[in-house]
């Protein structure tokens, strides 16, 4: 008898970690917001039966970045929980203090603007067991994009997917699933405007962390866009070259020191073939150069590995 109630026990342990085992993970949805009446209630709307019928403990958390319009109100009306900042503090901002609030380890963030499509997140959800962020790539479709951004966006991708090593299909997509405790480890990092997300996805590419991208459609946006394209896209690219140089300086440093031992080696030869010079001070300098960049290099990387 006792033999047969321990067989029984064992047995329903077994079955009790299998059932948690089997058990959705919970998620937290956060909706950064700043002067979104327009779109704010049809997104809660869109978003509220998929998150029903994803069978897994969910919340939904828009955060209210001073906006002045109803926004807020909207969202309450809605029923969703509403953290509010007084005043604008930016879009990274909005983020932070969403997954600050968020109860849930896996996070999912999504624009307030309909841009992107909210049925999209069981899609997401299929990698997100196995990847450290799952991003929906805006690349699925007819992308609404607007051609005046498109070239800018289109060498920023290039340049981070080369400096990252790593090909980057969309390089700021405000639809992603991450891990919270990952994105802490990161969270001094992550600038309080509209390049948090270019951030997160070069320090996670960098560090070695799995990021999966899935295709979405991407739409027309509601309301007016809030990025300034000549100022936000010089703000990406000095962003791109900081971040790689504090997590990979190599990838920024071994070109540049080639390129200027390679024109050191060429100026070395063209002189000593045509006007006799062997070593003139051109050359000569941009042989040192191309050394002493070199050296920085291997300098920052190692205070780059051990700071890490």
């Amino acid at each position: 008898m006792e033999e047969s109630l321990e067989n029984h026990s064992d047995s329903q342990a077994s079955q009790d970690t299998s059932d948690s085992l089997n058990t959705p993970e919970p998620l937290s949805v956060i909706i950064p917001a700043y002067n979104e009446g327009g779109g704010i209630a049809e997104v809660i709307e869109r978003l509220t039966p998929v998150l029903a019928g994803l069978r897994r403990d969910t919340e939904l958390i828009v955060v209210d970045d001073g906006s002045k319009d109803d926004t807020a109100a909207l969202a309450e009306k809605a029923g969703v929980r509403v953290v509010r900042h007084e005043r604008n503090r930016g879009y990274g901002a909005s983020l932070k203090s969403g997954i600050g609030r968020a109860q849930h380890d896996l996070v999912a963030i999504l624009d307030a603007d309909c841009t992107y499509p909210p049925e999209a997140l069981p899609d997401l959800l299929e990698f997100s067991h196995d990847n450290d962020m799952v991003v929906g790539a805006r690349t699925k479709g007819d992308v609404r994009i607007p051609w005046i951004r498109r070239p800018a966006k289109a060498v920023l991708r290039w340049l981070a997917s080369y400096l990252s090593g790593y090909p980057i299909p969309d390089l700021n997509s405000g639809f992603r699933i991450m891990r919270r405790p990952v994105v802490n480890r990161y969270l001094g990092l992550l600038p309080s405007g509209f390049s948090f997300t270019t951030t997160i996805t070069l320090a996670m590419l960098v560090s070695g962390f799995g990021v999966k991208y899935v295709p979405i459609e991407y739409h027309d946006r509601a309301g007016r866009s809030h990025i300034r394209p000549i100022r936000d896209t010089l703000g990406f690219f000095a962003l791109i070259l900081r971040t790689v140089m504090y997590f990979n300086p190599l990838r920024i440093f071994v070109p540049v020191a080639l390129s200027f031992l390679v024109a050191g080696a060429a100026v070395f030869l063209l002189s000593w073939a045509y006007l006799d010079r062997p070593l003139d001070t051109t050359s000569l300098l941009l042989l040192v150069t191309g050394v002493q960049l070199g050296g920085l290099g291997m300098l920052a990387d190692l205070i780059a590995k051990r700071t890490s």
